[in-house]
């Protein structure tokens, strides 16, 4: 091999590295943080109620009578989280779900695991909901600075946000074949 000829990727590598790549790559394809956020919240409010604090001889208990709910509300949290992350396409109902288990949490796990469950299983719920997936081949030009490029900047010098009549992504009829899916906005 000359200088001049350049690695294929995967060759030649460390296995850490094609590892890292394939598990971004992998990650950026599906709500990551959002699964991640949900589960983190679960085990706060599965374990509280469960929970024994030592201080010296004293220990002190949190078991509550609610806290069978607590469990069956957290181990569902940590099971919606693995289903965003191996499953993003129920990411709305997972979403919502973890949205109103947090909820919940809050009357029956002991303020919704001292308010650390819910804030991150509520995070993680609107995470869920909001995320959509790209697509292949996206990519949004970049300032120099590294912010995105200002409206009209992009390589034919036509708005970005607004392609021409007959392209791909003609958003003008209604017909979902043509794109126009209700994600975009017309204007």
């Amino acid at each position: 091999m000359s200088a001049e000829t350049p690695v294929a990727p995967g060759h030649d590598e460390h296995h850490l590295q094609v590892l890292r790549r394939n598990f971004r790559a992998w990650r950026g394809t599906r709500p990551f943080w959002a699964g991640l956020f949900v589960m983190l919240g679960g085990l706060p409010i599965a374990y509280f109620p469960y929970a024994n604090l030592q201080i010296g001889n004293l220990t002190l208990a949190m078991a509550t009578t609610a806290g069978a709910g607590s469990l069956i509300i957290g181990v569902l949290l940590v099971v919606l989280g693995f289903s965003l992350w191996f499953q993003k396409h129920v990411r709305t109902f997972a979403g919502v779900a973890a949205i109103l288990l947090a909820l919940v949490s809050i009357p029956v796990s002991n303020i919704g695991g001292f308010l650390i469950g819910f804030l991150l299983a509520l995070v993680g719920g609107a995470m869920a909901v909001s995320w959509a997936p790209g697509r292949e081949g996206e990519a949004v030009p970049a300032a120099p600075g590294g912010a995105p490029a200002p409206e009209g900047a992009g390589d034919s010098g036509t708005d970005l946000h607004k392609p021409a009549v007959g392209e791909p992504n003609d958003l003008s009829g209604t017909s979902p074949g043509n794109g126009a899916n209700g994600r975009h906005s017309a204007g």
